[in-house]
């Protein structure tokens, strides 16, 4: 089943006295369940086509289909309930709440989405304990390795259980050792959970655990 669907997207960015195409007519489809791969330099298109697939920011041209529901047709308040409820992000920094321990931190998508405290409190627990990370559920960020922090951030993720999850260099910031460990992790909750997996990345090493591979080269896709 396709889950997300991407149609002739376009990102222009436009100044006074210039014009950057960053995404040119771009198509990707992401099927339930699947562990995809967008590959590509620097300045290719890798971010602005994740945050366009999460809805983070919208195409200049083009449509994205969930399920078949053109996601562009939503309010802004639709679509922050969508990302919600059907998303989780990944980012090269992991952006955790310092101030928050890991439990609270991995709290706040269900916090935001209605869960009542109580209950939001075993999910993230539950999901922590998932991720390896059962010794270290009250420590603070600054507290933890930053292996334990991106585990931290995929706990987060995944807690809401959404159907797919966007990654934007996710290891980039790691070292060999941790970074095997965090695809090693990322792989096993998407066999085990049916999560589909998209993630933009420069790792080769990951290229033999692929369903799918997107390159991307000067906002244009190359099968």
């Amino acid at each position: 089943m396709v889950l997300v669907r991407a149609e002739n997207l376009w990102k222009v960015y436009r100044s006074e006295s210039d014009r950057v195409e960053a995404l040119k007519g771009v198509n990707v489809s992401i099927k339930k369940g699947e562990f995809s791969l967008l590959m590509g330099a620097s300045g290719s298109g890798k971010s602005t086509l994740l945050h366009i697939l999460g809805t983070l920011d919208r195409p200049t041209e083009g449509k994205v289909f969930y399920k078949g529901k053109d996601l562009f047709s939503l309010s802004p308040d639709e679509l922050a309930e969508f990302r919600n409820r059907n998303l989780g992000f990944i980012f090269q920094f992991h952006y955790l709440i310092m101030d928050l321990n890991l439990v609270e931190n991995v709290m706040v998508p269900l916090l935001l989405s209605g869960e009542r405290t109580g209950i939001a409190k075993e999910k993230a627990v539950e999901m922590l304990k998932k991720v390896g990370l059962g010794h270290r559920l009250f420590h603070k960020p600054f507290e933890v390795s930053g292996g334990e922090q991106q585990r931290t951030a995929i706990a987060r993720a995944l807690v809401n259980s959404p159907e797919l999850v966007l990654a934007d260099e996710p290891t980039g910031n790691l070292d060999s050792k941790t970074a095997e460990s965090v695809v090693s992790l990322m792989l096993s909750l998407n066999r085990e959970m049916g999560t589909s997996f998209l993630i933009a990345t420069h790792n080769r090493e990951l290229e033999k655990f692929a369903d799918r591979i997107y390159f991307i080269k000067d906002g244009t896709i190359k099968m």
